[in-house]
């Protein structure tokens, strides 16, 4: 039987493929590289694998066995060159990973990698329509002059030729997990400049945890980034034993985008919708020119997003923010705003990442988290630890809002917000931060027994908040004080007498040992 590779062994062999962009492109930028590459073998050895089990039951019949290959997940389409004058072949291959290994050492290897990519994405429009678009491995900019792009590009492809991806050797969810290895060491590689695509694992399993999702629910992300924050709802749906689910996501970064789309593909979610756009100024997720409901909204969106459109969704045609027009500063409560109109009324759950200010920032913020509160929509408020992520060390905080607390809703008795002070709860590590299994229970039970735990949780009343004029500051309503014990003034004297009588001492020594020495 052949022996199965590991996470570790697939996790290893992709990070050392970086080593050939390292010190000359940006990790921001060559992450793209490395994971389309990724995506490519690993599309290229499920192909072969499958193609060979078919050619046992079909015999000879490529026609019959390519049409059984689409039907199940994509297609492998022939790549033809043609002399200019004569019009005959010159060369015909199969797009994949192997006809390029093949060509490793062609003076246009950057160029057939561009032909390969833009004739699977042509063949499989459905599902890839547009993923590549943003890559170009023949780019002098990115990659260099021709002579060191194209070592770079040979050495690219022999380590990933080391890499046996066919599904008989490695299992889809290795796959998946390895593309979100990577994102993930990209991010902390590159900190700021690449972590807007990227929400910690432990973070994005607690914010879908508290969005609580379940089968025959449609979840968005209108922020998606690469999408790891879906993946992370599903999955809960599946550990459940349910398929019965629909994704949807909107991300306005192209490259982003289309990780995310690539991202779905590998863990077998090729159905989710996931539209490219600002979901701010052009929400693309609509129905019947009206926003798409869901049962399960999760966000981790940019903080305080500058310029985010304020001025040009004055006049929202989907009347996203009769509650109030967020400042033109910070796009936090646009954000929140069009998560809880998305969200089905009278069932809809929200679970959205914000930063500590979108708490008690006053003026036009005040005045919706008013409104937001008044509405009884609010659930809960959890503080998290500083340093959790890569783009910012500031501590955050998740709010949750249940719009089965409106009137009609199955919760509209619930009249209190759940506060959650678990900023104290994380591993330490020199560079980022990490929130534990035993951390992300604790606030889970916590939020789902809606009890107050002394110097951890408080469950406060809408008048209670209505007096601290809906000021949503965690300590306010969570007394964290740890009182100082008391000082006996007399035993500290007493034990700074015996000190001074010591160093009298030392000191009488030392000169005794000087002068020994003749110093």
């Amino acid at each position: 039987m052949t022996d199965r590779l590991t996470q570790q062994d697939v996790n290893g062999t992709a990070w050392t493929a970086c080593d050939t962009f390292r010190g000359v492109v940006d990790p921001a930028q060559y992450k793209d590289y490395i994971l389309v590459m990724l995506f490519l073998k690993y599309i290229s050895d499920l192909w072969a694998d499958h193609y060979e089990e078919y050619r046992r039951e079909y015999g000879d019949d490529e026609e019959r066995i390519r049409r059984k290959l689409e039907r199940e997940r994509f297609l492998l389409p022939y790549v033809e060159f043609k002399d200019a004058e004569t019009g005959e072949a010159t060369d015909r291959f199969l797009a994949d990973f192997y006809a390029l290994h093949e060509r490793r050492k062609a003076a246009n290897i950057g160029e057939l990698i561009n032909v390969v990519l833009d004739h699977i994405e042509e063949a499989n429009k459905a599902k890839l329509e547009g993923v590549f678009r943003n890559i170009d491995f023949n780019s002098e900019a990115n990659l260099g002059k021709a002579k060191d792009r194209n070592r770079r590009l040979e050495n690219l492809l022999n380590d990933f030729a080391k890499l046996d991806l066919r599904p008989s050797r490695v299992s889809e969810d290795v796959i998946g997990d390895t593309y979100i290895y990577l994102i993930e060491r990209f991010a902390s590689d590159a900190g700021k400049k690449a972590g807007e695509f990227y929400t910690p694992k432990q973070v994005s399993r607690l914010l879908a945890q508290l969005a609580a999702p379940k089968a025959g629910d449609r979840i968005c992300d209108p922020s998606c980034g690469s999408g790891g924050l879906l993946i992370e709802a599903a999955s809960l749906v599946e550990a459940a034993g349910s398929r019965d689910f629909a994704l949807f996501g909107q991300e306005v970064n192209g490259s982003t985008w289309a990780l995310a789309r690539m991202n779905m593909f590998l863990h077998g979610k090729d159905g989710a919708r996931i539209e490219w756009g600002d979901t701010l100024n052009s929400p693309a997720l609509v129905e019947n020119d009206r926003l798409m409901r869901f049962n399960v909204v999760v966000a981790n969106p940019p903080f305080s997003l500058d310029k985010w459109g304020g001025k040009e969704v004055e006049s929202d045609r989907y009347s996203r923010f009769w509650r109030g027009m967020p400042p033109k500063s910070k796009g936090d409560y646009a954000f929140i705003s069009h998560m809880i109109e998305v969200a089905l009324p009278q069932e809809g759950r929200v679970a959205v990442v914000v930063p500590h200010g979108v708490l008690f920032r006053g003026g036009a913020e005040g005045r919706i988290r008013r409104a937001l509160i008044e509405e009884n929509l609010l659930d809960a408020v959890i503080g998290l630890p500083a340093n959790l992520f890569p783009t910012t060390s500031i501590p955050v905080a998740i709010l949750v809002f249940d719009r089965a607390r409106e009137k009609g809703g199955a919760r509209e008795d619930c009249k209190d917000v759940l506060f959650i002070d678990a900023s104290r709860d994380y591993q330490s590590s020199k560079n980022q931060n990490a929130l534990l299994d035993e951390h992300m229970k604790k606030i889970l039970a916590t939020f789902r027994a809606r009890q107050a735990v002394d110097k951890y949780a408080y469950v406060a009343s809408l008048a209670e908040i209505a007096e601290n004029d809906f000021n949503l500051n965690i300590p306010r309503y969570v007394d964290t004080f740890e009182e100082e014990e008391e000082i006996d003034v007399a035993a500290v004297e007493k034990e700074i007498e015996q000190l001074e009588a010591e160093l009298v001492e030392v000191r009488a020594n030392m000169k005794a040992y000087l002068k020994e020495l003749g110093v």
